[in-house]
């Protein structure tokens, strides 16, 4: 069988410079929380190492997934990584169909034993195989098949993480997430409706140099990317802190950029990188857009997001409890804003 080619070969081949590979593996190493003395470690690793096979599962999903990846501008480090890894098989991506896409997926399997990662998008329904099958396979059984010899599993999106949409009330179809069917392998979860680009390729990245997953949290989330709240890292968090709330979209606070907690914003209790991260190259994220953050990382967020209710009328996450404390913080921040006014104006009255 023919030797694949280095990753390192496979940019030189591509036109890509020392320079723009370098300031990759920096970008990378920054995403990762990882000391500038990694960058060079990264740059060898990355370099020697053979294009990785990838066998994408693509389930009870949306293909929002898919889409959020492929539509990233070029270059871009997505493209680059991407560009770097054998990807095997993706139903919605490959030239091939039928019986020859199948026999490339087993072929991938084979040739890889061991080695390979399976990334999958969607939930898999469990009430009746039949409502979601490929090439007449139910995702049950396909997903079973492939990761059986696999070296660990991402699951991209909240539906495949934790049953998303498909799995919400009164769920019809039995769906459940990968991690509920897969237990005897590494899975790492990548949630968010879409997930960022950039966090799917830095869980890659950081396979592909050293060889493992990247530090996880709870629910099995990489720590670099959701170990913080989207409100701890707003832009829009001074506004909270200062007790200036929009109370409509299209009011003086809306327009004048304040914050979106009285609209339904879970940033408060929602984990990930929107707010530093963002979407589009760096351009934006749903709040800098005006839109409230609805919490998509989080399990169960369509069922218990209460959308445009403040958390505190919510049931999501931290329930009841949480959400009195995050409205006493608000109020706080009100309280906080009134005695500032009144000094200012006291000062100007005694200047």
């Amino acid at each position: 069988m023919k030797q694949k080619p280095t990753l390192g070969e496979v940019l030189q081949a591509k036109g890509v410079s020392r320079r723009g590979f370098l300031k990759y593996c920096a970008a990378t190493a920054s995403l990762l929380a990882l000391p500038p003395a990694m960058v060079p470690r990264i740059a060898q690793a990355l370099e020697a190492a053979r294009r990785p096979s990838v066998i994408w599962l693509s389930f009870q999903e949306c293909t929002g997934c898919t889409e959020s990846l492929t539509r990233s501008s070029s270059p871009t480090l997505e493209g680059l990584i991407f560009d770097s890894i054998s990807l095997d098989y993706h139903h919605t991506l490959q030239a091939a169909s039928g019986e020859a896409a199948e026999a490339a997926r087993h072929a991938a399997m084979e040739e890889n034993r061991g080695n390979y990662l399976v990334l999958v998008d969607g939930s898999i329904p469990l009430g009746n195989p039949g409502f979601s099958t490929i090439a007449g396979i139910s995702n049950v059984d396909m997903l079973t098949e492939t990761v059986a010899d696999a070296a660990a599993v991402v699951a991209i999106g909240s539906c495949a993480a934790f049953g998303g949409i498909p799995g919400a009330n009164p769920n019809p179809t039995g769906a459940v997430s990968v991690s509920d069917l897969v237990t005897d392998k590494p899975v790492v979860n990548v949630p968010g409706c879409p997930p960022i680009p950039t966090v799917i390729t830095a869980v890659l990245t950081q396979f592909l140099t050293f060889g493992q997953l990247p530090d996880l949290d709870h629910y099995g989330r990489p720590r670099a990317f959701y170990g913080q709240t989207i409100h701890d890292r707003c832009y829009r968090r001074p506004f909270y802190e200062q007790g200036r709330f929009a109370e409509t979209f299209d009011d003086e606070g809306a327009r004048k950029g304040w914050c979106l907690y009285k609209l339904g914003c879970k940033g408060p209790i929602t984990y990930n990188a929107c707010a530093t991260v963002k979407w589009n190259q760096g351009t934006s994220f749903p709040i800098e857009s005006g839109h409230p953050c609805l919490g998509c990382s989080e399990p169960d967020f369509w069922d218990d997001g209460g959308f445009y209710r403040p958390v505190s009328t919510a049931r999501i996450g931290g329930g009841a409890a949480f959400g009195t404390a995050v409205a006493a913080g608000a109020a706080i921040g009100v309280a906080a804003a009134a005695m500032s006014r009144r000094r200012q104006q006291k000062t100007i009255k005694e200047g």
